[in-house]
């Protein structure tokens, strides 16, 4: 979970607001007073701790609610804004040729996220060819290799070259017309003259239309320091937060946006090559304070079947009315949408979503429901159409041709009616059902 301590915080204090009888100075100081907590367990820097908390209690004891909006909403909403504009305004990369600079410290994922961001580019249609320029670590060429090739990206480095300068200006000219160039760096344990000199020196040849910082979410409050430190050497356009994804805390990068002024744009949430999101604050938020985020759901979908599909079976999730065919579909596109912890993590709390799941109790989920498709494999298509006709001569047939067992196949069949049951609830609570169709840009259609 990403920042997973900062988030069961939070949606504890949005528990104590909704719980509480009424909304007066003591609540809002006691809110107040939990939030500083959790962003300091998180590492976000004291002082900017203290002036969001401050902002909060203001906002809190002199706005009043804009009409039709309650005071436990009212102050929702104001925490929901302010720890928005802790982690900076949205700025999307243009997907235009250009020359891309990755700058940071040894150990923080940069080349890795090299390859990453190489992949994101790909997926958009363009071009990407990479620079191996990091000429102190011997692994660092063969790594980026290694990462590139199943995805036919070249990279282009000169091993036992220690001019990082040279390999750079000669990388750009056998890349040619290759529209996106992202070149790797080398890192350093601390930030030393030397590796200023060389990014400088790399920074003139290159003349980057973006310049990089990556940085480990696990890297506390050291971060405003040094990325004011790469700032001043090449000024930084964007940073990319890596391994926000197994990182309790996380609070100290993504507050040092606040020390460079250069936004937020990438963050690293897995291992996998694909496991690279383009930052969006406002979803980002929604997704830590338990409000899910659906429509990453759907891109995470789209990606995974096509584009037509995913909107049915979005639509018949929301509706309530599907069968086993397309609870088959379900499985199938969640598959290979990741890991299930990533995709619980982007529902809203109301749906199973945005709260701490039992250690174990994903692994056992995904191998069930591996189980179930094997099951669901042996079955007719009327039988996957009117699951009400699957009696015990039936279940004994599907067992045997699942090679599994006729409770193995009850059970898949009470996990059906018990998700149809719940999609028919969902249905019919419009307020959620409405605020997540808004979200799908579905029209209301009930």
């Amino acid at each position: 979970m990403v920042l997973d301590t900062l988030g069961q915080s939070l949606r504890g204090t949005l528990r104590k607001i909704a719980n509480a009888p009424h909304i007066d100075k003591d609540l809002i100081g006691e809110i107040v007073r939990d939030l500083q907590r959790a962003l300091l367990q998180a590492d976000v820097e004291v002082k900017l701790a203290f002036q969001l908390t401050k902002r909060i209690e203001e906002r809190g004891l002199t706005e009043r609610p804009p009409a039709g909006t309650s005071s436990r909403e009212h102050i929702v909403r104001i925490i929901y804004e302010e720890l928005v504009h802790l982690v900076g305004e949205q700025r999307d990369v243009p997907l235009k040729a250009m020359r891309m600079m990755m700058v940071g410290l040894y150990g923080q994922g940069k080349t890795t996220t090299t390859a990453k961001l190489s992949r994101y580019f790909q997926k958009k249609g363009m071009k990407v060819g990479i620079i191996a320029a990091d000429v102190h670590r011997p692994a660092a060429y063969d790594q980026l290799r290694q990462l590139a090739a199943p995805l036919n990206i070249p990279v282009f480095g000169i091993p036992g070259e220690k001019d990082a300068a040279r390999v750079v200006r000669d990388g750009l000219a056998s890349l040619g017309d290759t529209e996106v160039v992202i070149v790797d760096t080398s890192g350093r344990h601390a930030l030393e003259d030397e590796l200023i000199d060389e990014i400088r020196r790399i920074s003139k040849v290159l003349d980057a239309g973006e310049r990089f910082l990556v940085m480990d979410a696990t890297i506390g409050q050291q971060a405003g320091p040094q990325a004011k430190a790469f700032h001043d050497a090449v000024n930084v356009t964007g940073v990319i937060i890596t391994k926000l994804d197994g990182s309790a805390k996380g609070g100290g990068a993504l507050s040092a946006v606040a020390v460079t002024e250069a936004p937020i744009v990438f963050i690293g949430v897995g291992e996998r090559i694909e496991d690279l999101e383009h930052f969006d604050p406002p979803r980002f938020v929604s997704r830590l304070v338990g409000m899910g985020d659906v429509r990453a759901l759907m891109e995470k979908a789209q990606e995974a079947m096509e584009e037509e599909d995913a909107e049915e079976v979005a639509r018949k999730l929301l509706s309530g009315r599907f069968t086993l065919k397309d609870m088959y579909k379900q499985m199938e596109m969640l598959g290979r949408m990741g890991p299930l912890s990533k995709v619980m993590n982007l529902l809203p709390q109301g749906l199973g979503g945005g709260g701490r799941v039992p250690e174990g109790a994903i692994e056992t989920t995904q191998s069930q429901l591996k189980k179930f498709r094997v099951i669901m494999d042996s079955m007719t298509e009327d039988e996957k159409e009117d699951p009400r006709i699957i009696k015990s001569s039936r279940i004994e047939r599907i067992a045997r041709g699942s090679g599994t067992t006729p409770k193995d196949v009850r059970e898949l069949l009470n996990y059906y009616k018990t998700m149809k049951r719940t999609m028919k609830g969902f249905s019919s609570n419009r307020k959620m059902r409405r605020a997540l169709m808004k979200q799908l840009e579905f029209p209301d259609e009930a």
